[in-house]
């Protein structure tokens, strides 16, 4: 572990920087950026970028060492300590021992080793949540339903964002009315891994994303995938899921074909719009594909293009070209298969045959 040494100069340092907050957040090259400069070996730019978060937040005369203490103590080497810094510099002018120290050791009690504590803490806002009103209740909620604290822990690794909520109070409501449609509570449960802002929305949400899914996409509530579909349209706004629906349908999708990838694969849903044009060209206009094809194997459009999709289209064409195949495999087969086993079947009995195609695969999967 290191030490940030306060010698002399570094004092004066932290004095000048109680001191002159107002001034350093209006000076470019200003006394908090040339800390972290001499304190954590930010460059100049980065230490400039970091001090400039700061510029409108209103700072009281804490010492920064103390920081530096406590988590030099807690085990962070100092490149960990510098990431976190650049990311939440506010932790430099919190209370360390009022405010974060009691915070921290009650997520440790979780058992969040210190890179997962380093992340929770860049990610989330628990800086600014009370210990008594928000954060202590939620992990007894939390306790309370799931069935250990590694899940706990799991959970708020996820998604370390949920202490923004007040979970008691939010959650309930939701889980009762997806109960009331039928869904038990593991199933619930083990969405809520899955997804764990699933359970953060408004219960109207979760009325209209199970209407959808009944009369708009004709999913029995008994199907397997329902509960995945009401996590993919909880999340989705009417407008953007409109958006999505007509660019299926500016490529020739039916409403059938719709519904019928809907009902086997939900998550299509959620990709991105970018993501479902580029797909949907590829396999449409490049590969001549038909919507209801695709649609009954919708895990296709899935798949990343860039790492799955494509290099293993092109490998499966090299091969069928040169008559290297003994029978009949499809793309949706062959891009299927787990990486071990697509490069144990299409790529390495023939990496004498196609080096070039051999390395340029080998470089997308890196």
């Amino acid at each position: 572990m290191f030490r940030i040494s306060c010698n002399g100069a570094q004092k004066h340092l932290f004095s000048c920087l109680y001191s002159t907050v107002a001034a350093a957040a209006a000076a470019p090259a200003n006394v908090l950026a040339e800390f972290l400069v001499n304190s954590l070996d930010f460059s100049t730019k980065e230490a400039i970028s970091t001090s400039a978060k700061l510029s409108r937040t209103k700072h009281r005369h804490y010492d920064p060492h103390l920081l530096f203490d406590l988590l030099d103590e807690m085990g962070m080497n100092k490149s960990q300590i510098k990431t976190l810094v650049s990311s939440s510099p506010q932790l430099l002018f919190c209370r360390v021992d009022e405010n974060l120290k009691p915070k921290i050791k009650v997520l440790q009690g979780l058992g969040l080793s210190v890179p997962q504590l380093a992340t929770f803490m860049r990610r989330s806002n628990f800086l600014t949540r009370g210990l008594d009103t928000i954060i202590q209740p939620n992990l007894v909620y939390l306790r309370d339903l799931l069935p250990t604290h590694h899940h706990v822990a799991m959970i708020l690794i996820k998604e370390p964002r949920l202490f923004s909520y007040n979970l008691p109070k939010v959650m309930p409501p939701n889980i009762s009315l997806l109960q009331n449609f039928g869904f038990t509570t593991p199933h619930i449960l083990k969405a809520f891994h899955r997804h764990p802002r699933f359970l953060l929305n408004r219960p109207e949400w979760f009325e209209r994303a199970v209407h959808r899914l009944v009369n708009d996409f004709h999913m029995p509530l008994t199907s397997g995938m329902f509960l995945h579909g009401v996590e993919v349209l909880v999340l989705l706004d009417e407008s953007k899921l409109e958006r999505k629906l007509d660019i299926f349908r500016s490529f020739g999708w039916s409403d059938s074909d719709i519904c019928l990838m809907v009902q086997k694969l939900p998550y299509c849903l959620a990709s991105s719009e970018a993501k479902i044009k580029t797909t949907l060209k590829f396999f449409m206009n490049e590969l001549g594909y038909e919507p209801n094809y695709l649609a009954s194997r919708a895990p296709l459009l899935k798949f990343s293009m860039e790492k799955r999709i494509v290099p293993r289209n092109e490998i499966l064409k090299f091969l069928k070209e040169n008559q290297l195949l003994k029978g009949r495999l499809c793309l949706y087969t062959a891009v299927s298969f787990s990486e071990s086993d697509f490069q144990k079947k299409c790529v390495l009995p023939f990496r004498e045959k196609m080096p070039e195609m051999y390395d340029l695969y080998m470089k997308s999967r890196s």
